[in-house]
């Protein structure tokens, strides 16, 4: 598919909770400043939408993927659904997934231990007849960890974000659209 008959450039999946107002909010303005064109599920929905419906089709309309794990984005089902759709597209039709570890380790969202166990723990209960379900979610945040994403560690917020926009323009292969962006950021 040709770059311009996207949507999106990216699509930013976030634990709403846990980052919305804070480091999503930085990374989503560092982007658009960037000339990136995001989609984020707080203001790109229209009231009166089907909000699962309007999620896969912006998730398809966009060349990749920003998925922000924090520490408690799997005990969000919307989360865990948004992260499946997102590893079926990149396993259909090679959308690029970029994993952001903000505050938790890909060993701990991969083998599912600390928060990701307990969420575990409570979907079980709640997912008894549909352990299948759950199964999938395991699997999928076991692939994304592996992926291979940018980790935060013990840098500031802000240094992180640049590193993640300058990841993203890479992947997109847009330097150009990056430009003004790397000037003012160096």
């Amino acid at each position: 598919m040709a770059f311009t008959s996207y949507t999106y450039q990216v699509f930013l999946s976030f634990r709403g909770e846990d980052t919305r107002k804070n480091f999503t909010d930085h990374l989503y303005s560092t982007l658009s400043r960037a000339g990136i064109v995001t989609f984020r599920d707080d203001n790109s929905i229209q009231r009166g939408e089907n909000i699962e419906l309007e999620i896969e089709k912006a998730i398809q309309e966009s060349q990749m993927s920003v998925v922000v794990l924090s520490k408690d984005y799997a005990s969000s089902t919307w989360c865990l659904d948004e992260l499946v759709m997102i590893m079926d597209r990149k396993r259909t039709a090679g959308h690029i997934v970029l994993p952001v570890f903000y505050d938790v380790d890909p060993s701990q969202v991969g083998e599912q231990t600390g928060n990701y166990a307990e969420a575990f723990a409570k979907h079980q209960d709640h997912f008894q007849d549909d352990m299948e379900r759950v199964e999938k979610w395991k699997a999928t945040l076991k692939e994304v960890a592996y992926l291979g994403g940018m980790v935060l560690q013990d840098r500031h917020e802000s240094q992180f974000i640049g590193d993640i926009v300058e990841e993203v323009g890479k992947r997109l292969d847009s330097t150009v659209l990056l430009a003004p962006y790397i000037a003012w950021h160096r």
